[in-house]
């Protein structure tokens, strides 16, 4: 996947350990590491996030979506309340364009697709979602196979572009879960969750593209992650 004009594929590290993608006086784009919140949760050991590093840098630096601590990738922050509200707009009529790329368990049978399961939170198990037909909110997710592999344990998997239409929490993972083909390497949903290791280093999920209009001037813009596994 090539990168835009406005994007850079290797992104500029600053001394605060954000790894800058795009940043002008409307928007912030950033390259996630896993393993590092995007905003601060509570207690004092989780204060550190990409949210604090970021107002740290540009006091105007506001949120507008979030990628789980364990997912890297793009992501994007609004600098200011007119361009917050924008992109809030832009991402609630889903204009904004999201593509992943992740390893799952096993050889899906099929070269695409699309999930259309419905999510709700699984409260007695927070922070854990799960498909509810009676009570989920709508989820769509489309897939198509880039791969076959052989997993860090030896056994088959398959890499796979996902774009999901709805932003639902954790829809990706609780996607693949239900298709029985869970993301290796998650602590929540996959094969780890049962068996305590699936032989990944990581959640193996990233936010290889975003694309949007810029809040300030409408001009297309696409943002990009080289995927780091």
């Amino acid at each position: 996947m090539s990168a835009s004009p406005s994007s850079r594929m290797h992104p500029e590290v600053e001394p605060e350990g954000l790894r800058i993608l795009f940043a002008d006086a409307c928007l912030l784009a950033f390259d996630k590491p896993a393993g590092l919140l995007s905003v601060p949760g509570r207690g004092a050991d989780k204060y550190d996030s990409l949210a604090t590093r970021a107002v740290a840098r540009w006091s105007d630096a506001r949120v507008v979506h979030r990628l789980d601590m364990a997912t890297s990738g793009v992501i994007v922050f609004a600098r200011g309340a007119e361009a917050q509200r924008a992109l809030g707009a832009a991402f609630a009529a889903r204009e904004v364009q999201k593509h992943y790329v992740a390893v799952v368990t096993g050889s899906l049978a099929r070269n695409a697709g699309q999930i259309d399961l419905p999510l709700a939170a699984d409260w007695p198990n927070r922070p854990r979602q799960r498909v509810d037909a009676e009570r989920g909110k709508s989820a769509l997710t489309r897939w198509h196979v880039i791969r076959y592999e052989t997993g860090p344990d030896g056994e088959r998997c398959t890499r796979v572009a996902l774009t999901p239409v709805t932003g639902r929490s954790h829809q990706l993972r609780v996607h693949l879960k239900a298709i029985g083909h869970p993301i290796l390497g998650d602590p929540l949903y996959g094969t780890a969750a049962d068996t305590g290791a699936d032989g990944a280093p990581r959640l193996m999920l990233h936010a290889t593209a975003l694309s949007l209009a810029h809040p300030g001037d409408g001009r297309p813009l696409t943002m990009h992650s080289p995927v780091p596994f």
